[in-house]
């Protein structure tokens, strides 16, 4: 059992054991044991996500370490799925698994085939290979399995073609369609992939030029937002998802140096933003306050328009939200909270405890945390439920399970600086100083 690196008291330790062995759960009964691959979303009929395997993949070193599971399983479905993308069909047909050596967003549980007619993901690839890469470094013994696991990932990784994915231009595509070639949104502009480009640069066999780290950063949005100067993104998971793999804390790009910051500093104004947003609370909705606030892509109760104590309001179903300048619905995420932790625990712990305590998003509930929640769509009254949602999502119960490890005991960030491939990506990427000094 790994030792805690911040103490937090006997009953906050506790929370946290049951928060993280409750979310993990989901990558154990969400699951085929058989390919490995993850629910996306806990609706009858629903397909696997990429993201979600990657996250099962990052999130498995630590079941063993806390004891959610043996070693042994957690190796047996780790060879399980590395085997199945190894050997899934990589090709231009509709129904393959995937394409120059990325995959499609939504495969079948069953089969591993592409499901609705959904796009060849870049980001979501990069997701699914980090965590292949992370299971590499903790599965380090040698025996004839964990050095399967190693041999695995590495080939995975490097059958990655990053530069195919830039469709002869500066930046890396959205994704790509057997029947439309490249989608036009590119990836430029802050945004979570920054892990995408860093294992781009990373890859010993495909890797991307520099200078498409330099376009990307190039149309970057910077703002003074309640007394901070900085790097924007709305929703909060856009600050959360590159630190799941990648230690950012006192190491700095080209464009860190120049804002005398870095990725893991700006992910703290992002979350304290959030916190801020909610006490002043522009839009009135109930619950929003110190300890009651996450907004970021999720689940919602929409598409609907309600009008409630003479307010006309629009709420929308699964969006990026985002604040301060939207779109915000009064919908808030847990998850987005407790993905926060080790950026601003001051502040999330307390908030984590008040929608433990007192608005009991545990209760009745398998995997921790519901996924969202909306006291306003609900609150028309005031004696009314808020809105819940029915779902979980394999994307929002990955980063639970992480970053409270991450506060705990830094356990997957050391596991990263072990990464040959992800500290090549960042060294080439132009990061400096710090643990990479």
């Amino acid at each position: 059992m790994m030792r805690a690196k911040h103490s937090t008291g006997g009953r906050l330790d506790r929370l946290f054991d049951e928060l993280q062995k409750e979310t993990f759960d989901y990558f154990l009964h969400e699951a085929n044991p058989n390919n490995g691959l993850i629910l996306d979303k806990t609706r009858r009929g629903w397909p696997a996500s990429i993201a979600a395997v990657g996250l099962a993949l990052t999130a498995y070193p630590i079941g063993v370490e806390r004891g959610f599971c043996k070693r042994a399983e957690a190796v047996q479905r780790t060879l399980n799925t590395l085997r199945f993308f190894a050997k899934s069909p990589q090709s231009q047909r509709p129904n393959a698994t995937g394409y120059k050596g990325l995959f499609y967003h939504f495969l079948s549980m069953k089969t591993g085939e592409r499901a609705w007619n959904c796009e060849l993901s870049t980001v979501d690839s990069a997701l699914l290979i980090a965590g292949m890469l992370i299971a590499a470094v903790y599965f380090h013994k040698n025996t004839p399995d964990e050095r399967e696991i190693r041999e695995l990932a590495d080939s995975i990784y490097q059958a990655a073609d990053w530069r195919w994915a830039l469709g002869r231009k500066q930046t890396l595509s959205h994704g790509w369609k057997p029947t439309h070639g490249f989608l036009k949104p590119r990836w430029d502009g802050f945004s979570e992939a920054l892990i995408l480009y860093i294992l781009g640069l990373g890859s010993p066999s495909h890797p991307l030029p520099i200078d498409c780290y330099e376009a990307w950063t190039a149309d970057f949005e910077w703002k003074s937002i309640y007394g901070h100067d900085w790097l924007y993104a709305g929703p909060l998971f856009i600050h959360q998802l590159p630190h799941v793999w990648l230690d950012l804390a006192g190491i700095q790009d080209a464009v860190m140096r120049k804002r005398g910051s870095d990725y893991f500093q700006n992910s703290r104004i992002a979350t304290m933003v959030q916190r801020q947003y909610a006490i002043e609370n522009p839009r009135g909705f109930k619950e929003y306050g110190p300890e009651c606030w996450g907004i970021t892509a999720s689940d919602g109760p929409g598409p609907a328009v309600r009008t409630i104590g003479g307010v006309r309001r629009r709420f929308y179903d699964y969006i990026a939200r985002g604040a301060p300048f939207g779109p915000d619905d009064g919908t808030l995420a847990p998850w987005a909270v407790v993905s926060s932790l080790p950026f601003a625990p001051e502040i999330v712990i307390p908030s984590v405890e008040y929608m433990n305590d007192n608005l009991k998003l545990r209760v009745d509930n398998p995997y921790g945390f519901k996924a969202t929640f909306n006291a306003t769509f609900n609150g028309r009254t005031g004696k009314e439920r808020p809105w819940v949602s029915k779902w979980h999502y394999g994307l929002n119960e990955g980063p639970i399970v992480i970053m409270i490890e991450n506060y705990r005991t830094g356990m997957m960030r050391q596991l990263m600086r072990n990464c040959t491939h992800l500290v090549r990506g960042l060294r080439r990427a132009g990061f400096k100083g710090g643990w990479l000094g």
